[in-house]
């Protein structure tokens, strides 16, 4: 049956190398997920116009957050009176005098005071930190951050998995989830070259739905971003 179902999809499912990549995905103008990105930033940029309205200039905390991803503003952020800090679990590159690399987990940033910043922004990042305590953790970080904050991640019940671009594939038990990054070329990562792997790439993403984020952001306002009718992805919004 898998044999067949290999010859059914093809050899690119089965090679080593990824078929997605990021940069294809999300530095190209022209993808749905860069316009997907775009379309979320006008919350954003209406939250950084507000702030300086009212002091003047805005300091961001972008927790998990890389340079390029500031590129959907389209040069917005290069003019605004705007200073970004990523804070990552290792120094990422910047380039742009906007940007800074700050050294942070986002589940323990003790050695940060709160309210140091005006706006934290959190662009697919809550999915990734781990299992419900971690998730819990870095939402207390969030919100004690900055008076206002910004958190997007995926929907769980929309039909298509983004991480591993495969329809479906949250719905499927760890188990067969693994078997089958073993053996498909799915996602950003290639095809996993052992069960270790795959395991640890599916537990890398646990997709959460609205009443969880309403959970870990009570203070905050769900905004959907919709394709077809369905949510794609949740935003959880508040302003100071």
């Amino acid at each position: 049956m898998e044999q067949k179902l290999e010859r059914a999809v093809g050899g690119a499912f089965r090679a080593k190398m990824p078929r997605h990549s990021v940069a294809n995905t999300y530095f190209n103008d022209c993808s749905l997920a860069f316009q997907a990105r775009q379309r979320r930033f006008r919350h954003v940029r209406q939250m950084i116009e507000e702030i300086i309205s009212r002091k003047g200039r805005c300091r961001i905390a972008d927790i998990g957050g890389t340079e390029y991803y500031w590129r959907i503003s389209k040069g917005y952020i290069e003019q605004a009176p705007v200073n970004i800090t990523l804070i990552n679990i290792e120094p990422v590159q910047t380039e742009g005098d906007r940007f800074e690399s700050v050294v942070g987990d986002a589940t323990d940033l003790s050695h940060i005071d709160d309210n140091a910043f005006d706006l934290v922004h959190s662009n697919s990042v809550v999915e990734h930190v781990g299992n419900w305590d971690r998730m819990t953790k870095m939402a207390d970080n969030v919100r004690r951050l900055a008076p206002n904050y910004f958190v997007q991640t995926p929907n769980f019940w929309f039909p298509y998995e983004p991480h591993f671009r495969t329809p479906l594939f949250q719905y499927l038990p760890e188990q067969l989830r693994a078997k089958l990054l073993m053996t498909f070329n799915l996602g950003f990562g290639g095809r996993r070259n052992s069960l270790d792997a795959a395991m640890r790439a599916v537990q890398s993403a646990c997709l959460l739905d609205a009443a969880q984020m309403r959970t870990l952001f009570p203070d905050a306002e769900l905004h959907r971003e919709r394709v077809a009718l369905m949510t794609k992805s949740l935003m959880m919004i508040r302003r100071a």
